[in-house]
């Protein structure tokens, strides 16, 4: 495919874990990703991906019209031409492979988000949780620390539980405190992980209620699918994951370099 003489746009998420990248065409078609852990240096960082997205596409970097950052490091990625929130962002990442109202949940790294769209793809409410790490990412990393495992195969674990150990306490620290505890009165790994997941879910549930037809977005929900079950028996509707979600945010922000967005948004 000859990439020559084409327009291109960018955008990159900086998450508190992870950065992800992604170049699209004009037609909003992706033409590479990267991903890495986002680090100390957010700037250095976003360098890094954007060089590995451009030389995936086969790219020359003035073949980028523009770019757009979002995530909880936006304001670090100096070539950007402009920024959004997150919550613009996976909204308009969501609505482009989904063109039809939606609640969308995020989970990430650090905080989780409910973001309503009516069926133009305009936001019409939401709720973020940001002040504690329960129903995040750092939650099921702090129960994979204490169950010494890597955070990779929390999923299967919780896929392979016979039974639900249920965890009592929503606070990460109390959490992982019980988690020892039923380690000593000897729970299975996999029926403790399965709890620790529907503890995720419940706190999700306690935000806000669902509107429209769920959608799942995010890193977290990409490596623990097993995640968008729990939430479709828990709101007792049908979960939607759209393609490559850990990078729902990051096309988002390309999607809005293309449209020519260079402010933030609420």
């Amino acid at each position: 495919m000859d990439l020559s003489n084409r327009d291109y746009f960018c955008g990159i998420d900086i998450g508190a874990s992870a950065a992800k990248l992604v170049l699209i065409d004009g037609q909003g078609r992706a033409a590479a990703r990267a991903v890495r852990r986002s680090g100390l240096d957010y700037a250095r960082t976003a360098e890094a991906c954007l060089q590995e997205g451009l030389e995936k596409a086969g790219l020359a970097r003035e073949q980028v019209a523009a770019a757009c950052s979002t995530g909880y490091g936006r304001d670090n990625v100096p070539w950007v031409d402009g920024k959004m929130t997150e919550i613009a962002c996976h909204g308009r990442g969501a609505f482009f492979h989904f063109h039809r109202a939606m609640t969308i949940i995020d989970i990430g790294a650090q905080d989780s988000k409910v973001i309503h769209l009516d069926q133009e793809g305009r936001r019409v409410g939401f709720k973020m949780n940001r002040k504690c790490a329960a129903g995040t990412g750092a939650f099921l990393e702090e129960i994979a620390y204490r169950l010494d495992l890597p955070l990779a195969e929390l999923n299967g674990l919780a896929e392979a539980a016979t039974r639900e150990v249920s965890l009592g306490s929503f606070c990460t620290v109390f959490a992982a405190t019980e988690v020892l505890e039923k380690i000593r009165a000897g729970q299975k790994v996999q029926d403790i992980v399965k709890g620790a997941f529907r503890s995720v879910v419940k706190r999700i549930a306690e935000m806000d209620i669902v509107r429209a037809e769920l959608v799942m977005t995010g890193g977290v929900v990409a490596h623990n699918p097993y995640l968008a079950k729990l939430v479709e028996e828990s709101f007792q509707t049908r979960v939607v994951v759209p393609p490559e979600p850990q990078f729902t945010g990051a096309l988002g922000a390309a999607l809005f370099a293309r449209q020519g967005k260079q402010r933030t948004v609420p």
